[in-house]
């Protein structure tokens, strides 16, 4: 990514100029923090803002979304299972009156045997705990499965919900081991019109590559950046999540300097790369709405971004998976779900969140206990990243 230029700092303006102070000192003002770009999402014609609120864990926070709306943002993302629910009841309350001026996406889980009466019901229960008739885009949530992309329950369901005026538009959503396959099935079929999956520099062969170049690690190059090019030539709506790459944030806390985030430095990494059309992040309280919104406007990196991102990487790779990599499938003998195993750690010890861990590992299924009691050791050397499979899937079978 190139770096900041006289042109754009003139266009965003000088909020959230992480990485600024390195290039000189910044005489203006800082301005309030607020959403600077809109963009049209796909074919859909939907306007929403370069980052949007991501509400997994909202739970009773109305006034999170509130100041949220106060600073621009239009576009809040949820799901049935967020929460328990109480995630869509309080964007429900949170929105009342301001329904006509923002856009709302929401999700549910269609299995290979889900019945469309089955996901009308979701959907029914979905729009009463939001306190409104419809929402402009519904997902086919957590999507690891061709199998589930191919119940044609999904598309009679969707028919009926676009009939009756309850959904404008579907979408699938992943971050799942077998990302790059269903996203491959989803294009090839033209099954959804918006998708939301995991994209982060940690996903970027070429950034890696200063980490392990003097390994000898086998060179892994995802699928999903390719996938995410065709799915935008073909106007399908991007947006990207898992953005923070396991959202340790206070580990770089020291290194940051003159108003410089990391957070900010890791969404300017999606903006800029063109992949994608917007990015949700999780929002907890007015504070990280404003930091978050640092990096709205953005469509460049900034100078000192590559050392942020390079310090986390350093300090947190041997740790986090890559998203859509899945060499590890098939490595465990009892076909414990490696993936979902180090994605459910990341939840627990890295975003400090033991509840949605162990929802992870509930939808993994019962082989994600395999690790409890295996004496096994051909996951060791699976990862082409060096990752420590077996102490991390040990770490977090224990939370079932």
């Amino acid at each position: 990514m190139g770096t900041i230029d006289r042109r754009e700092f003139l266009r965003i303006g000088t909020t959230g100029l992480v990485g600024i102070a390195a290039a000189g000192p910044v005489a203006a003002a800082v301005e309030t923090p607020r959403v600077r770009r809109r963009v049209k999402l796909g074919r859909t014609g939907l306007e929403i803002p370069d980052i949007g609120f991501g509400s997994s864990r909202l739970a009773g926070e109305e006034n999170v979304v509130a100041h949220a709306l106060a600073r621009g943002i239009t576009y809040f993302d949820t799901a049935d299972s967020y929460t328990d629910g109480a995630s869509e009841t309080t964007l429900g309350r949170a929105l009342r009156g301001r329904r006509d001026a923002v856009v709302i996406a929401t999700k549910t889980q269609c299995s290979p045997t889900t019945t469309a009466a089955q996901l009308m019901r979701a959907l029914e229960g979905s729009l009463r705990r939001l306190q409104t008739d419809r929402v402009e885009l519904y997902f086919n949530h957590a999507v690891n499965d061709v199998a589930r992309l191919r119940n044609a329950e999904w598309a009679t369901f969707a028919e009926r919900a676009k009939r009756d005026g309850k959904i404008r538009f579907t979408g699938i959503s992943g971050h799942g081991g077998r990302l790059a396959e269903c996203l491959d099935f989803a294009l090839e079929h033209d099954v959804a019109d918006v998708w939301l999956v995991a994209h982060n520099f940690g996903q970027d062969p070429g950034f890696l590559e200063q980490f392990t170049k003097s390994l000898d690690f086998v060179a892994v190059q995802p699928d999903v950046p390719t996938l995410l090019r065709r799915a935008r030539a073909k106007g399908v709506g991007v947006i990207a999540m898992k953005t923070l790459r396991g959202a340790r944030l206070n580990d770089m806390r020291p290194y940051e300097a003159g108003g410089a985030t990391f957070a900010q430095a890791a969404f300017r990494w999606v903006l800029s790369g063109g992949l994608a059309d917007a990015l949700i992040v999780t929002m907890q309280t007015p504070e990280s709405v404003d930091e978050y919104l640092g990096a709205s406007g953005w469509t460049r990196s900034a100078r000192a971004d590559g050392a942020l991102l390079a310090r986390y990487e350093a300090r947190n790779g041997a740790s986090q998976c890559r998203y859509g990599c899945n060499a590890c499938e098939n490595a465990c003998p009892a076909g414990a779900p490696i993936a979902d195993l180090m994605r459910s750690r990341m939840y627990a010890e890295d975003y400090g969140d033991v509840s949605l861990a162990r929802a992870a590992l509930a939808e993994a299924g019962p082989r994600a206990s395999a690790c409890l009691t295996c004496t096994d050791a051909r996951c060791l050397g699976a990862c082409p990243y060096g990752l420590p499979i077996a102490e991390l899937a040990l770490r977090a079978a224990r939370l079932v």
